[in-house]
């Protein structure tokens, strides 16, 4: 089982993401953090607040 595991773990950290699955990683991550403390968030709440923050930054 643990040389599986090293296997798996070997071909992880050679993967390459895409831009949206990066940034799929990266709402997924903050909506578990931010819904874990606070139960009204939803995953349409984290996607609304990224949209706004990359409209933001694409005003500067």
């Amino acid at each position: 089982m643990q040389d599986k595991l090293r296997e798996l773990i070997a071909q992880a950290s050679t993967a390459k993401m895409s831009l949206e699955e990066r940034e799929a990683q990266r709402l997924s991550f903050a909506y578990g953090n931010t819904h874990f403390e606070n139960g009204q968030i939803t995953r349409a709440t984290i996607q609304h607040a990224a949209q706004r923050l990359q409209r933001m930054e694409a005003a500067r």
